[in-house]
């Protein structure tokens, strides 16, 4: 039996609160930190794996030797039908809705057989904030 502590509410409450964003499991135990309510790091990671155990919480390893995120998707599948940009500038995850890429990965599996893995297809980058913000080239 799975005991609904305090601790794990807020993580929960926190996660939903912020479900168009990926936190790490540092992102949350100092976010929850802020707001007043101390929860150890090993009760945060023990909590978020049984979360994406249990379907409602995605994690994405983007780069290896760095930290995992999380996200709370509840126990839909809205996650898998769109594509992730992340800007090599700021770190930023971006969840992209793109046609043209749906597309693509039909080519993909229609012309080579191989099915692409939404969830987990990350296309690298800079977004506009810090194009905005690069030195002018030359």
């Amino acid at each position: 039996m799975v005991y609904n502590t305090r601790q794990r509410e807020l993580i929960f409450e926190l996660l939903m609160e912020n479900c168009d964003k990926h936190m790490t499991a540092d992102d949350v135990a100092n976010s929850l930190l802020y707001k007043g309510n101390a929860v150890g790091k090993s009760t945060v990671y023990r909590y978020l794996d049984k979360l994406v155990e249990s379907g409602e919480v995605r994690k994405y390893i983007i780069e290896e030797g760095k930290s995992a995120c999380y996200q709370y998707v509840g126990r839909s599948e809205r996650c898998s039908n769109h594509y992730h940009f992340k800007c090599s500038g700021c770190g930023e995850l971006l969840h992209i809705d793109c046609e043209y890429l749906d597309r693509v990965g039909e080519h993909v599996f229609e012309q080579h057989g191989f099915r692409l893995s939404n969830e987990k297809t990350v296309l690298y980058g800079t977004c506009l904030n810090c194009r905005k913000i690069e030195k002018p080239r030359g």
